[in-house]
């Protein structure tokens, strides 16, 4: 994995990932304080994340909206 990572097309699939996909968890764990789950069973942990992202998309929109 090191390898795979040290090479110039891993670390450009890397730098992208850090830009895309962290700042949302960081967004949701942080600002909107999921840092557990507060339900039990898949069902209702999948339904509670799918919330948390649906609340995330709709405060992008709302903002993406008031830039243009």
């Amino acid at each position: 994995m090191k390898e795979r990572i040290d090479s110039s097309k891993g670390r450009q699939i890397y730098s992208h990932r850090m830009s895309v996909v962290e700042p949302v968890f960081g967004n949701i764990g942080t600002n909107k304080g999921l840092n557990r789950f507060s339900l039990r069973g898949k069902k209702k942990v999948q339904g509670q994340w799918q919330l948390f992202c649906l609340v995330h998309n709709i405060e992008k929109l709302a903002n993406y909206g008031r830039l243009m």
